[in-house]
């Protein structure tokens, strides 16, 4: 997936939100300051901050406050991401280990919660009471998402149903938090397409874990940055691995349900190839599809500019990336 093109849309827009956190990240702690550094230079596609710039730009927003918009979505998500590695006991993370691996778990779980301090007070300082509802009611959901996700874990009678309330909780809600934080800002200006752009976030944010869910068995180590089949390692019941249960033979469902329970990838191989013979890997893109397309519909009727033709772009190469 090349997402110069995209990118470039707002090119000095994003610019200016990797100035804004690279400044915020500041601490007089140096502890703080050298994990902030350490996140800054592992990079990341910054997709949900791209989001917000995009969706303020497109609902018709010509101000500033954009950035600490999007810099306060970042900022949210990177400290969920350092709460996940050690919940997870992930090693890797963007191809470098993780802060938990470099630095302990009690340095990830503190640094992430300055992170999500300074997000608090980047908020208050917009003085902003609508995106403070939206930035308070998604914190909170997404918490819940975690919550719900460690009850699955290890558990192979996770519904699909279940499971997809663990997505929506867990990663849509920061995607659509981008993406209606960023038409709040443009419906100030008499523009008023808040809902179409927070589904657009939520359907988009719903197909990019899916294929993340796909690519956890046909990726490769070396473009994802993580290793293959970490999810299976840590017993997560994703969406292939729960059709597959679902619909496979009675033998293909009994090996699912064992790795599930027990974790490790001691069977990754025969297990990647019973969810792909099941059709458990299609089914999954196939949903993944699926929601991209709600996602386009919803702003279908956004008037058109360079900044909606990007959202659409956006979202149709997720629908094809391989990392």
């Amino acid at each position: 997936m090349d997402f110069k093109a995209i990118y470039a849309v707002v090119e000095d827009d994003f610019a200016a939100v990797n100035q804004f956190i690279n400044h915020h990240l500041d601490s007089n702690v140096p502890l703080i300051r050298e994990v902030g550094d350490y996140i800054v230079q592992s990079g990341g596609k910054r997709l949900r901050p791209l989001v917000s710039i995009l969706c303020a730009r497109a609902s018709g927003y010509h101000g500033e406050r954009h950035v600490d918009v999007a810099a306060i979505i970042e900022f949210l998500h990177t400290a969920t991401l350092l709460h996940d590695d050690v919940v997870d006991e992930s090693n890797l993370r963007r191809g470098r280990p993780t802060v938990n691996a470099v630095w302990g778990n009690a340095a990830s779980v503190l640094v992430g919660d300055f992170l999500i301090s300074r997000a608090l007070q980047l908020m208050v300082g917009l003085r902003h009471s609508r995106l403070l509802d939206i930035f308070s009611q998604s914190t909170n959901t997404i918490s819940e998402g975690e919550v719900l996700q460690l009850i699955n874990v290890r558990d192979p009678n996770t519904s699909e149903d279940n499971y997809m309330r663990v997505i929506h909780h867990k990663t849509a809600k920061m995607f659509e938090s981008a993406a209606e934080t960023g038409a709040v800002l443009g419906a100030d200006e008499n523009t008023d397409f808040v809902d179409a752009f927070a589904a657009y976030g939520r359907h988009l944010g719903i197909a990019f874990q899916l294929i993340d869910d796909v690519l956890d068995y046909q990726g490769e180590a070396s473009e994802l940055g993580k290793n293959v089949g970490d999810d299976l390692a840590e017993g997560k019941p994703t969406l292939p691995l729960i059709y597959t249960i679902a619909n496979g033979s009675p033998e293909q469902a009994k090996l699912i349900k064992d790795a599930i329970r027990n974790g490790g990838l001691d069977h990754l191989q025969h297990i990647i190839e019973t969810v792909q013979a099941s059709g458990g890997l299609q089914y999954t893109v196939d949903k993944a599809a699926e929601h991209t397309r709600l996602a386009l519909d919803a702003i279908a009727a956004v008037p058109a500019s360079p900044y909606k033709e990007t959202l659409f772009t956006l979202a149709e190469e997720s629908l094809k990336r391989t990392y």
